[in-house]
C-alpha cells in the first residue's frame, strides 16, 4: 500500500483476559495519530491479567494482528504491548545526576531518571515504566520542563511501576512466538490514562478506573503528573458470573445477558421490563425482571467500586482527586455504572472515551479500546523521540520475512 513515507506507522496490543485487540495507527508529529486498522480476537489464555495457556494466548495475538495487517494494508512486525495483573506495583522514588555542561539537556533527563531507578528492585520483579513527576534544578523545586535550564546538580522525583518478571516475560514470549519484537511492555492503566484523561483532569486531580474483563485497573494523577498505579483482581468477568449463577444460564447467554440487558443500578430498571433467559439444557427459556437482574449485578460493582475506593484511601490522594472518578474500559459500559459510582464515591464520575486521536470512529468512541488506543500514543511519544519514519511496519517484504521465520521455527 503506497502510503505517505513521512508518515511513521505504530502497533498497539491490548493482551486483555476476554480479547485481545490489535490497533495500527499512522503518525507524523504534530498531528493526532490516525488509526487506520484494527483486529480483535477472544481470549482464552489469561486469567485476571496473567498468561496462564501459552498457546491459547498466542493464537488470538495472531488472529487479531493477521486482521489489523488485513485493514491497514501493511505487515506488522512490532508492538507496544499492555500488561496487567494484580502482581502490578507502584512507588516513588528520587533520583539525583550532575548537569554535565552546566546546562540541562535531554542526556542528563535520562541519567536522572535511571538513577532513580536504580532502586534494589528484586530480582523477581521488572521495571516496567517510568515517568519523572518534577524536577529540582540546584534545590529548586516545582519544574516540569527542565531541558535549556542552566544549573550543577539535577534531581529528579519518579513515579516507577514494576511488575513480576515471569508474567513479563510470558507475555513477551507470546508475542514473539508470533514473529513480532516488543518495542515495550507498558501497564494497561498508564495506556488508558493516556487515552481518556484531559491535561486540565490531570492537572486537578483524577482517578481513571478502567474496569476490564479480569483485571481493574486505576491511575491516580495529580499536579500533572501520575501519583499512583494499580491493579486489582477483579472485573467484569465476576459479574457474568453472578448473572450465570443468578439466573441459572450458560456463561456464554450470561455474558449475552450482561451486554444487552444488565443494569448497575437497580432503581433505573423499572420492574415492568422483562427479558427472556435460555436455559440449561433442554429447559424452556424463562422471563425475568430486568430490575431483579440489576439486583443481581449492583452488589459486584458495589464491590469494585469499594475496592476501587479503599485502594484511593490508601494511597492517601482522596483528597487532591479534585476533578473526580473516570470510568473507562468495557465493564464500564453498562447502564447505571456512572450513577452508582456517584452515588459511593460522592464525586464527580464521567464515562472516558479515547481522545486525541482520528480514523476509525468505532474504536476512537468506544471506552472498550481505551488501552489500545492509550498504547498507539504513548508509542507515538516514544517514536518521536527515538526511531525514523516507517521503521516498526514493513509494506514490502515482510510478509516473506514471516514466512522464512515461520519455516526456520518449524523445520
Amino acid at each position: 500500500m503506497n502510503r505517505k513515507t513521512e508518515k511513521s506507522l505504530i502497533v498497539g496490543l491490548d493482551i486483555g483476559t476476554s480479547k485481545t485487540v490489535a490497533i495500527v495507527g499512522e503518525f507524523q508529529p504534530g498531528e493526532p495519530v490516525e488509526i487506520i486498522g484494527v483486529g480483535s480476537h477472544a481470549s482464552r489464555g489469561l486469567k485476571r491479567g496473567v498468561v496462564v495457556d501459552i498457546e491459547s494466548t498466542v493464537q488470538s495475538i495472531q488472529r487479531a494482528v493477521e486482521e489489523a495487517e488485513l485493514m491497514a494494508g501493511c505487515e506488522i512486525r512490532s508492538v507496544y504491548a499492555s500488561i496487567s495483573g494484580s502482581h502490578i506495583k507502584a512507588e516513588n522514588s528520587h533520583g539525583t545526576a550532575p548537569i554535565r555542561d552546566k546546562e540541562v539537556t535531554q542526556a542528563d533527563l535520562d541519567s536522572v531518571l535511571n538513577a532513580a531507578s536504580a532502586l534494589a528492585i528484586p530480582g523477581d520483579r521488572w521495571v516496567l515504566y517510568k515517568e519523572p513527576q518534577e524536577y529540582l534544578i540546584d534545590g529548586q523545586e516545582g519544574i516540569r520542563h527542565p531541558v535549556g535550564m542552566s544549573g550543577v546538580r539535577l534531581e529528579a522525583n519518579v513515579h516507577l511501576v514494576t511488575g513480576a518478571a515471569s508474567a513479563a516475560q510470558n507475555i513477551m514470549k507470546c508475542i514473539q512466538r508470533c514473529g513480532l519484537s516488543v518495542d515495550e511492555l507498558v501497564p494497561s492503566a498508564v495506556a488508558s490514562a493516556r487515552a481518556v484523561l484531559t491535561q486540565d483532569e490531570r492537572e486537578l486531580g483524577v482517578c481513571l478506573v478502567d474496569i476490564g474483563a479480569g483485571t481493574t485497573d486505576i491511575s491516580i494523577y495529580t499536579q500533572g503528573a501520575i501519583r499512583h498505579t494499580s491493579a486489582l483482581p477483579i472485573g467484569g468477568d465476576q459479574v457474568t458470573n453472578d448473572i450465570a449463577q443468578f439466573v441459572r444460564t450458560p456463561t456464554a447467554n450470561a455474558e449475552e445477558i450482561k451486554i444487552r440487558y444488565a443494569c448497575a443500578l437497580a432503581q433505573l430498571a423499572t420492574a415492568e421490563e422483562t427479558i427472556q433467559v435460555p436455559s440449561v439444557g433442554d429447559r424452556p427459556p424463562r422471563r425475568l425482571a430486568r430490575q431483579t437482574l440489576a439486583e443481581a449485578v449492583q452488589p459486584r460493582y458495589e464491590e469494585i467500586f469499594e475496592m476501587v475506593q479503599a485502594e484511593l484511601r490508601r494511597s492517601g490522594l482522596e483528597e487532591l482527586t479534585r476533578a473526580g472518578i473516570v470510568l473507562t474500559g468495557g465493564g464500564a459500559k453498562m447502564e447505571g455504572v456512572v450513577e452508582l459510582a456517584e452515588e459511593l464515591f460522592h464525586m464527580p464520575v464521567r464515562l472516558g472515551v479515547p481522545q486525541h486521536v482520528s480514523g476509525l470512529s468505532d474504536v476512537v468512541s468506544n471506552q472498550i479500546h481505551a488501552s489500545g488506543v492509550g498504547l498507539l500514543l504513548y508509542g507515538a511519544g516514544r517514536e518521536a523521540v527515538r526511531r525514523p519514519a516507517g521503521a516498526g511496519v514493513a509494506r514490502v517484504g515482510g510478509l516473506w520475512d514471516k514466512v522464512m521465520h515461520w519455516f526456520k521455527g518449524n523445520f
